[in-house]
């Protein structure tokens, strides 16, 4: 019996002893040249992305009177809707000195920063998540930058309303985060900087149950869609429509996802546990027999 229980513990010290040192290093070291590979993937991914949008950007910079006949048609429409709420929104915010610092705030800091770092948390910690993520930006960028090629429209700020642009006037911030010469000035339509917003919300707000992240994932991507229309850079059916394409994006996201032979696996290959994000190192241990057989 003493012999018959000591059997299995004999051979997963074995098997776990035939690694060795020099195994453990192969396997750590084949792991972190995978999960390298994956990220100078994701760099790679983000970067092209990048240059589509200058490109696209040198393709409607000269674009000016066509945008601005597009911004006129837009809030006529605004109009015929009831919608037309830009300048009752501005003059609502203009009126306390700290409620335009807090949508150039939001503006601001509300967008890039929020997007950057919950691409690194998750791509860290939820790694299907980040997935869903990164394809949704990625499907609503591209829908986006066809209607950016094609259908150019200048902000409030630019279309002759008597609307100001609060962010310029009183944020020196922004224009040194994002010089003009590197924007789309045309690109308002649809309002990815709300769009994104709440496809990030979205995410977070399904990948943690965390109190304070859930409340934030729904607070941000409304503060953003007030923000945009106080600062007279995107009208109010630019939000609609930023809306309505990351909706299709995350649809396209989860049929993609939908569609993977391994929800679990990193784009690189490497088995991956979504709760944290990290990858299966250890080597397997072999099991001895069952309680009551004599091992072979």
């Amino acid at each position: 019996m003493r012999s018959g229980r000591a059997a299995p513990i004999i051979g997963a010290m074995r098997s776990a002893s035939a690694v060795g040192p020099s195994g453990a290093q192969r396997v750590s070291g084949s792991v972190l040249a995978s999960l390298r590979g994956g990220l100078a993937r994701e760099i790679a991914l983000v970067t092209a992305a990048i240059v589509a949008y200058f490109g696209i950007r040198n393709r409607t910079v000269g674009a000016a009177d066509t945008a601005l006949a597009n911004a006129e048609r837009l809030y006529d429409l605004e109009q015929s809707l009831g919608l037309a709420w830009e300048g009752w929104l501005q003059s609502t915010v203009a009126g306390t000195d700290g409620l335009v610092t807090l949508v150039n705030w939001v503006y601001i800091w509300g967008h890039w920063p929020v997007i950057l770092g919950s691409v690194i948390v998750l791509y860290a910690t939820r790694r299907t998540h980040y997935r869903r993520l990164r394809n949704a930006l990625f499907v609503s960028g591209g829908i986006g930058f066809l209607f950016f090629a094609l259908l150019p429209l200048a902000p409030p700020r630019l279309a002759g309303l008597g609307l100001v642009d609060t962010v310029t006037e009183q944020s020196n911030a922004y224009r040194a985060l994002q010089p003009p010469g590197l924007t789309n000035q045309y690109a308002a339509f649809p309002s990815l900087h709300v769009g994104w917003n709440i496809v990030v919300g979205v995410v977070l707000f399904t990948a943690f149950a965390h109190v304070a992240v859930r409340v934030f994932a729904v607070f941000m991507p409304l503060a953003m869609a007030v923000a945009v229309v106080a600062t007279a850079n995107h009208f109010v059916l630019d939000v609609a429509a930023g809306l309505v394409v990351v909706l299709v994006g995350l649809a396209a996201a989860l049929a993609i996802e939908a569609r993977g032979a391994t929800a679990t696996l990193d784009v690189n290959g490497v088995d991956c546990d979504d709760r944290g994000g990290r990858p299966f190192t250890g080597p397997a241990v072999r099991r001895g027999p069952p309680r009551g057989q004599p091992p072979r």
